[in-house]
């Protein structure tokens, strides 16, 4: 939950061997704009994050640690970025660490206190501004679990004063025996009416309960949905987009995504066609991203994303996946394609021969109804007799804003049909 109006300022002692350095504040605010690029020059990437759950005042809080490197590339750093599931913060330093005194020091620590929210919670940090199109992921995140507080009910043990009973005539009724028999014959009545009820519902089916305008609710909280994310290389605005819809599925759809750039580690250990045959198997929904019409990379670095290597192998292979599917829709429904922004050209033509048959969506125009598909799917894959629970997907409108503006600055810098689009010359790389 974000904090309005609120500024926590961390003030971090730096203690090298000849003393202690002059304080450096920091000062974090939210900041949901996309942050800046260093065309000609950035800082080192983060050195380490940790990220710990304290108790501050009776309240659980997200300890936020981070080391930055002390080198030569420090006189670029400008802030840090965090980015947490649903606010994100800009954090400025005072003085910059480039004018404190770090004499003798490799590395700087620094520690912001966040709200913890229950359940999965991902924490990214990035040094500023963030590394051209040619660098490496400038981020380094860290996942922690948060289990749910147990409210406990307190009994007081205080013994009662002793109470004395007037005595009272046995040929007089008493009116608290009157009250405690009205009471309890009120409640063998509600009983008996509501056990009339279920059996009303058993007896007459769903339909009768549907007559009368009663709805199924789901007994338990909506299961995140699996979700594989494949997509081809192509610039850097693209590769902006790509990062913004597995964000906002991960933190904002209810969906637990598996995506290339985040299982770098994995890809290496198997390979990238066992990782992509397992991932696929075990997800209950595969987004496949569409190329853009006009392919084409940007001259100006003002994205900070590099492209994997793995995505120039894994997105022929989903293709392949897809048309050995092609006679057997059961295993084909699982495969759905997503086209980023509004295609000049939107004729069957334009999209890969293999994606046809699947089920499309269009962003930003479809986000809703690609969420809502997710887990209408998954409901409908385990859903027993009685009526069809709704899955509940709510998110508000600054969840978007990121997802939003990577989309609109890939449409923007897009090439229209008539422009003449250079051979695509992109480095990858890899972690």
């Amino acid at each position: 939950m974000m904090l309005l109006g609120v500024t926590l300022l961390v003030v971090s002692y730096v203690v090298a061997t000849r003393g202690i350095s002059p304080e450096i504040e920091v000062n974090c605010t939210p900041n949901y704009a996309f942050p800046p690029i260093g065309e000609q020059a950035s800082p080192s990437l983060l050195d380490d994050l940790k990220v710990d759950l304290v108790t501050v005042e009776g309240r659980r809080m997200l300890n936020i640690s981070w080391a930055v490197n002390v080198d030569a590339s420090i006189e670029h750093l400008t802030g840090t970025r965090l980015n947490l599931d649903h606010d994100e913060y800009h954090c400025g330093y005072n003085p910059l660490l480039a004018k404190a005194n770090l004499t003798g020091l490799k590395q700087v620590w620094f520690h912001y206190l966040v709200p913890a929210s229950p359940g999965f919670n991902m924490i990214q940090v990035a040094n500023l501004p963030l590394p051209p199109m040619s660098g490496a992921y400038a981020y380094k995140f860290v996942t922690i679990s948060i289990p749910r507080l147990r409210k406990l009910r307190t009994v007081n043990s205080t013994p009662a004063d002793p109470v004395e009973t007037p005595a009272t005539d046995p040929g007089k009724s008493n009116p608290v025996d009157v009250r405690t028999l009205a009471a309890i014959f009120g409640g063998v009545v509600g009983v008996m009416a509501l056990t009339c009820c279920v059996l009303i519902y058993k007896g007459c089916g769903r339909n009768f309960a549907a007559s009368l305008g009663f709805t199924k609710l789901p007994t338990t909280p909506v299961v995140p949905v699996s979700v594989l994310l494949v997509y081809p290389a192509e610039n850097a605005a693209f590769q902006e987009a790509v990062v913004a819809l597995a964000e906002f599925l991960q933190w904002h759809g209810g969906c637990r995504v598996s995506v290339d750039m985040w299982q770098q580690g994995k890809i290496a250990e198997l390979g990238p066609m066992r990782w992509l045959a397992e991932q696929a198997k075990s997800a209950d929904r595969v987004i496949i991203i569409c190329p853009q019409p006009n392919h084409c990379p940007l001259s100006n670095g003002f994205l900070g994303y590099s492209i994997p290597a793995s995505a120039s192998d894994l997105y022929p292979l989903v293709l392949n996946m897809v048309a050995g599917h092609a006679k057997s829709p059961s295993e084909l429904v699982k495969f759905w394609a997503v086209q980023l922004g509004k295609h000049q050209d939107e004729r069957p033509s334009s999209q890969a021969v293999e994606l046809r048959a699947c089920k499309s969506f269009c962003l930003m125009k479809d986000l809703d109804k690609l969420c809502k598909s997710l887990h209408n799917q998954k409901q409908d894959s385990k859903k027993a007799c009685g009526l069809k629970p709704r899955p509940v997907i709510a998110y508000s409108k600054n969840a978007t804003v990121k997802l939003r503006d990577a989309i609109g600055h890939l449409v923007r810098h897009r090439p229209s049909d008539t422009e003449e689009v250079e051979p695509l010359n992109i480095v990858i790389t890899s972690n």
